[in-house]
């Protein structure tokens, strides 16, 4: 439909939406003393003041769409959260138990893709079976004609990466007690037969009382399947991660362990106490080369706050050799927690973002079928293998090898 021009049209879209309700406009109208908005952009901002609308609804119905706002008759969508490798992400509330939720939806175009399909309904078998403090929990997974969607737990707070680029780096003993949750997290993970495979800090979400939880199993890859299915059919002859991160075992092989999601978090771990990736600088080819052949600045040139014991840690979990690093997350975790007494307090209201909309009010009753799917989001990095390179410092330790020079590129 054309976009609402007066404050009646306005109306009669969020009537017909079912994200408004008559009566309850009225009321509001009436309590308004006379002073009534005269345009659709001015009422549309009263509502979300009041709380009738979020600012995701109101943009929509300004656009004059008033279709598609409930999800398979049971998620009502309140915000878009974000995009992810695999697809949008929405804040959605349960028309009938109130409860809010994060939908992530894989997109119409991907949907008809059998990889990207395939991945996305492994993603959910992968995130089902996982019940832990430290990884956010998958409620259901459904579709709605060719509309697929994963319903998650929604944690209200923001990415590692987000949270250094807003507040800077982490003191000490900050990052190491992010970085021991995620080990925990992802310890039971790999107890579970998982391999993340695209650790990094996008994929580690703080929320508002401190606590880390592990995001994005969409590249995970089960170890203790027999390596037909998906990865033969789909994977062959590709590496699946983001650049920054990758394991070298992980540019040249699609049969990696859980020591290639213990070197992400290294990585992680660097980024967060150096505000940038241990190889932020480069193309995508060098950064795969430069993983396998040579060593990021040493921590304690960048950081020489950063005590010796966590530097030591640090530079096991960025070993080029899977042989050298912790051989599981639960390693890490009981390394880092020696190096202090007590977890870092909550962070500050001021370090993170605004609270998601807390005066939204839900309607009593709306049952609207969905009209069309979200914008499509970028998609994750897949990448042509490359060949071992030869080691152009074989057997350095960190601490020996040559640094690179610092980046001016966000990490992706």
């Amino acid at each position: 439909m054309p976009a609402p021009t007066t404050v009646e049209d306005f109306l009669e879209l969020g009537f017909r939406s079912g994200l408004l309700e008559k009566t309850g406009v009225d009321t509001w109208c009436a309590q308004q003393n006379g002073d009534r908005p005269t345009s659709p952009d001015q009422l549309a901002q009263a509502l979300i003041q009041s709380g009738m609308l979020t600012h995701f609804q109101a943009e929509k119905l300004l656009s004059g769409r008033w279709r598609g706002f409930v999800i398979a008759g049971k998620y009502r969508l309140l915000e878009r959260l974000g995009t992810g490798g695999m697809g949008s992400v929405y804040l959605c509330e349960h028309v009938l138990m109130g409860r809010r939720v994060a939908l992530k939806v894989l997109p119409l175009a991907q949907a008809e893709d059998p990889a990207m399909l395939a991945r996305f309904y492994r993603e959910a078998k992968a995130v089902a079976r996982l019940d832990h403090p430290n990884i956010v929990r998958a409620h259901d997974i459904d579709r709605e004609d060719k509309l697929h969607f994963l319903v998650l737990e929604f944690v209200d707070g923001v990415n590692l990466h987000d949270f250094v680029r807003k507040n800077g780096v982490l003191s000490p003993v900050r990052a190491a007690d992010y970085i021991r949750q995620a080990a925990l997290g992802l310890q039971h993970a790999h107890e579970a037969g998982l391999v993340h495979r695209d650790i990094k800090p996008g994929n580690l979400l703080l929320d508002r009382q401190g606590t880390i939880r592990l995001l994005d199993l969409g590249l995970a890859r089960f170890f203790d399947d027999d390596g037909t299915a998906f990865a033969k059919t789909y994977e062959q002859g590709f590496s699946i991660g983001t650049a920054d991160y990758m394991a070298p075992e992980q540019t040249m092989d699609h049969r990696v362990d859980i020591r290639a999601d213990i070197y992400s978090l290294g990585g992680a771990f660097y980024y967060l106490l150096a505000g940038k990736s241990p190889f932020q600088h480069g193309t995508i080819p060098q950064k795969m080369i430069w993983h396998q052949v040579r060593y990021p600045k040493s921590m304690r040139l960048v950081r020489p706050d950063v005590p010796e014991g966590m530097v030591q840690v640090l530079e096991k979990m960025i070993a080029k050799d899977p042989a050298r690093r912790p051989q599981a997350p639960a390693e890490v975790a009981e390394a880092l927690a020696a190096l202090f007494t007590e977890p870092a307090p909550p962070p500050s209201a001021a370090e993170m973002p605004p609270t998601v909309f807390a005066g939204y009010q839900q309607p009593s009753s709306s049952h609207v079928a969905p009209q069309t799917a979200p914008r499509t989001p970028g998609t994750v990095t897949i990448i042509p293998k490359m060949k071992p390179a030869e080691p152009l410092l074989p057997g350095a330790p960190p601490s020996e090898a040559k640094s690179q020079p610092e980046s001016q590129v966000n990490p992706t």
